[in-house]
């Protein structure tokens, strides 16, 4: 729901991002500010992995397959652990895998300090890490929702946007100059040092145990929340755009190749923090994101934009140029990312938040992890830059055809949509009847 006329926010306060779901949980800050820690600290590596595994190989291909490694734990931990996001309490989970995240790490930090790094740890690690994600994500997607209030939901999607792209754009800036002078050891033990620190912040936040009507984790209930989703054709319709975004039109795995091919090997980092810059400056003005209520067509359209200005990035000579258009295509992701998530937090029934959080951790993990396999390959058969522009044209050719076979969620409206509706009236009876309860234990 739209704020009304008299109380519409004005001015900076229409652009700013919400702010309510910072100030009315003390749980949502904890987890914010423990994301905010460990996102800088894990793109890091992110940028660091792929560097030191270019330095060792000098093969574009190598560095795609890191993609290849990741994908088999990502399809199975994913549905699994949206399984065990909904049975088991998520908070310590979360605890959990992100102490294993951690000494990942230091496992890197190890094999980096040895006179002769070895490469098959960089692909143990990195299926390792997917593994350990794939358990997470979903816990922390599906948590969310308990810790916000229904109508702070897409203020909390624009502020955890926000968290990861700070990281996303200080890691990889940092971590272009970390490597290139200090070597991938100093990245590791930095990222290493991040996640003491959110183990830290995470552990004080509330108990969250699984709600009475969530399933044992088996088989069973992961095709049950597999039928739900297939039932929903415009959640199908989220998951079906972002795949086709991420995997035909994902750059990074290319990018070490791409800089030294513009002879700006300097610019790496830039490169890196590019995306996450645009999806920053997104995140920064997202107060306009509250009053759009068709998420579907807002998630269709960016993803195309999103396409384009790929294709942009790998079709220009200069490298200034390349940056401006990975903003813009970071930007265009992060405005697909916030309707997407809006759309999940506002009608997915809370008894199955942990089992659509794992396909939907599929939707957006495995796109981008085949997509490091395909800009790999593409680009030791095409070239670098064929690679980069061929996949961002496919991606928006792909998205305006998933759109026309998918009516369901370009009319997809939060106002009018029964699931949004029915989720609504459920969060409200809730905080009612605890109202009540609250009410009676004081006068008792």
């Amino acid at each position: 729901m739209t704020d009304s006329p008299e109380t519409a926010p004005t001015g900076l306060r229409a652009v700013l991002p919400d702010l309510s779901p910072w100030r009315a949980s003390a749980d949502f800050r904890r987890l914010w500010v423990s994301g905010l820690i460990t996102n800088f600290g894990s793109f890091l590596t992110f940028v660091a992995l792929p560097v030191q595994l270019k330095d060792l190989t000098g093969s574009a291909a190598a560095v795609g397959a890191i993609g290849a490694v990741e994908l088999v734990p990502l399809l199975v931990f994913g549905l699994y652990g949206g399984a065990l996001a909904d049975a088991l309490d998520k908070r310590r989970l979360i605890v959990w895998t992100e102490a294993g995240q951690g000494l990942l790490s230091a496992l890197l930090l190890g094999n980096a300090l040895l006179p002769h790094p070895a490469v098959w740890p960089l692909y143990v690690v990195a299926a390792l890490s997917a593994s350990l994600d794939s358990v997470q994500r979903p816990a922390l997607d599906s948590l969310w929702p308990r810790i916000v209030a229904h109508d702070h939901l897409p203020a909390a999607a624009s502020l955890n946007s926000l968290r990861w792209t700070v990281g996303g754009v200080a890691g990889p800036a940092v971590a272009g100059v970390v490597v290139a002078y200090a070597g991938p050891s100093s990245a590791y033990a930095a990222d290493l040092a991040t996640f003491v620190v959110s183990v830290a912040l995470v552990v004080r936040i509330a108990s969250c145990p699984a709600a009475h009507e969530a399933a044992k984790p088996s088989l069973r209930s992961i095709a049950e929340g597999a039928r739900y989703a297939w039932s929903r054709k415009d959640l199908l319709g989220t998951y079906a755009v972002d795949l086709a975004a991420m995997f035909l039109a994902m750059p990074l795995a290319v990018l070490p190749f791409l800089a030294d091919e513009l002879d700006a090997a300097w610019s790496l980092g830039l490169m890196y923090a590019a995306v996450p810059f645009g999806s920053l400056l997104v995140s920064l003005t997202s107060g306009w994101t509250g009053r759009i209520h068709r998420h579907g067509r807002m998630v269709v359209l960016s993803a195309a934009l999103w396409g384009l200005a790929v294709a942009a990035a790998g079709a220009v000579d200069s490298v200034w140029l390349v940056l401006l258009c990975l903003t813009v295509a970071g930007g265009c992701d992060m405005v697909s990312g916030i309707f997407r998530g809006a759309m999940w937090s506002q009608t997915i029934p809370d008894e199955l938040r942990g089992r659509l959080a794992g396909i939907e951790l599929l939707s957006y993990s495995v796109g981008p992890t085949v997509g490091q396999v395909r800009a790999g390959g593409a680009a030791a058969w095409l070239g670098v830059r064929a690679s980069v522009w061929s996949g961002g044209l496919l991606c928006a050719g792909a998205v305006g055809l998933l759109a026309l076979g998918l009516p369901q969620l370009m009319a997809y409206d939060v106002r009018t949509d029964e699931h949004a509706v029915r989720l609504r009236e459920r969060r409200a009876a809730a905080t009612t009847s605890r109202t009540a309860q609250a009410a009676k234990a004081a006068e008792a």
